[in-house]
């Protein structure tokens, strides 16, 4: 689990695409700190597995499902991404719960600044835009956002400059995709209603059958 707090923001040194997914390769320092094999770690907002662990960064394998359905799969050398580390037991959850599972990309649309502060809107696809609500959390690429506007077609989100500043926020430009994972509260809600509906659809259905 994670909490959409970026620790740091890496560099690709390179992605090796294979038959069957591809290695990516980060250069980083402060996540290395008690970094192991097998620890898990977000990229952009992915939960990837350390592979190995060098002096000026770590690997990871994708798979190709991942590559798919993330913004991974675009990136390039010298390409900037957010990083975060699992949340320790003990540790202080300052963001939101963020699983690490992408539920979609969506496409940043318009960059606009007011005063000192910036409001990033984002183009989404309905399927995600229903998990999206005014005040509520998104992870935006790992990083913990809250919600300011919800549209049509998308929503926007408003960035401080510390958040500018300290993710890889500040390199995107309008068009660029961002790896979207909506608060897994909402999806936990309409799971039980349709469950509950289904439950009461069933017991109708038995009732008449019944003769009732």
């Amino acid at each position: 689990m994670f909490t959409g707090i970026i620790e740091e923001v890496g560099e690709i040194s390179n992605l090796q695409h294979k038959t069957s997914g591809a290695m990516l390769h980060i250069s980083c320092k402060k996540i290395l700190d008690g970094l192991k094999h097998g620890d898990s770690i977000a990229v952009n907002g992915v939960c990837l597995t350390v592979k190995d662990i060098k002096a000026a960064g770590f690997s990871a394998d994708i798979m190709p499902a991942t590559l798919q359905s993330t913004n991974l799969g675009k990136l390039l050398p010298k390409s900037k991404v957010n990083l975060e580390r699992a949340l320790k037991a003990q540790g202080r959850l300052d963001g939101h719960i963020v699983q690490g599972h992408i539920d979609g990309v969506g496409a940043i649309r318009e960059i606009k600044k007011s005063d000192e502060f910036f409001t990033i809107h984002i183009a989404a696809k309905q399927e995600l835009l229903k998990y999206i609500v005014l005040k509520g959390s998104v992870a935006i690429d790992g990083i913990s956002l809250t919600v300011q506007e919800v549209r049509s077609e998308g929503f926007g989100v408003s960035i401080i400059p510390a958040t500018l500043s300290g993710t890889a926020l500040g390199y995107k430009k309008p068009g660029d995709l961002v790896n979207i994972e909506t608060d897994i509260i909402g999806k936990y809600i309409e799971k039980f209603l349709k469950q509950e509906q289904c439950n009461e659809t069933m017991t109708m259905e038995k009732l008449i059958s019944m003769g009732y």
